[in-house]
């Protein structure tokens, strides 16, 4: 078999996986998803998950480390955030502070 056509059984294959991980989720009695155990894993899951692709988008580049312009724009996104300035005002200093630092070498 030629590699596309591996990769093509990989694809569906890994469908076929999440679509029965979703359906075997169907499965899974109420009275324990509504437990506040649960609740409060599954919340800390979302948030664990979240920050780890965050992590990993904003401080690595390949297979290292990486302290560039991108830590910086979220050192100005977390500082807005924090003074609770619009959304659309973080992104628009976050992306300005990336792309200034950028257009000057630096990351």
């Amino acid at each position: 078999m030629s590699p596309s056509a591996w990769l093509w059984v990989a694809i569906i294959a890994a469908g076929l996986v999440s679509w029965l991980t979703k359906a075997a989720g169907h499965l899974v009695p109420e009275r324990w998803l509504d437990h506040p155990r649960v609740l409060r894993i599954a919340s800390y899951l979302t948030v664990a998950l979240l920050f780890a692709l965050f992590a990993v988008q904003a401080f690595t580049t390949g297979q290292s480390l990486a302290l560039d312009a991108r830590a910086v724009a979220v050192a100005v996104a977390a500082v807005l955030l924090w003074r609770r300035a619009p959304f659309i005002v973080v992104v628009i200093a976050a992306a300005g502070v990336a792309a200034g630092l950028r257009a000057l070498g630096w990351g």
